[in-house]
């Protein structure tokens, strides 16, 4: 909780800085609408491959992904998103509910931060069984030519 908080404030403090002008023409609010939607709908009870190769649209070919305790490394890879592919088509429609609210987001020098809450349920693959799960997530994006090349997921 204490490290979560240090990198909010972190981040938050570092991207209050005004945009540089190369970032000018890149519509940040827009990304992040969409993006987050696009995770809406992997993360929904009936999500189709579909909705995970719309997701995954947002990504570099060579992604570094970083979920700890999951994944510790966020080294960019040359199979990065298959990667991603493959571990979030394990879990893919397994919800039966899932509801998150962007709470905060900031951005510049090819840098996102998101903050949302999430509330899901489901049978987890694993166990068969019933899982809750109540967060708050920070997530950090870099990006490259407009795609996400870094993934930072933080939650408690």
């Amino acid at each position: 909780m204490r490290k979560l908080k240090l990198v909010t404030l972190l981040f938050f403090s570092i991207l209050s800085i005004p945009i540089q002008a190369s970032d000018a023409g890149f519509d940040y609010e827009s990304f992040v609408s969409a993006y987050f939607a696009a995770w809406l709908n992997v993360q929904k009870p009936n999500a189709q491959p579909t909705d995970l190769e719309n997701y995954l649209e947002f990504f570099t070919d060579d992604v570094g992904y970083q979920h700890l305790p999951y994944s510790n490394d966020d080294s960019r890879l040359p199979d990065g998103k298959e990667a991603m592919r493959k571990g979030m088509s394990y879990y893919l429609g397994k919800h039966s509910k899932y509801l998150a609210t962007l709470n905060n987001q900031s951005y510049g020098y090819n840098v996102i931060v998101i903050e949302y809450t999430s509330n899901s349920e489901g049978i987890h693959p694993d166990t068969g069984e019933l899982a809750t799960n109540e967060s708050k997530v920070l997530e950090i994006l870099e990006l490259d030519d407009d795609k996400i090349s870094v993934l930072r997921h933080y939650s408690e």
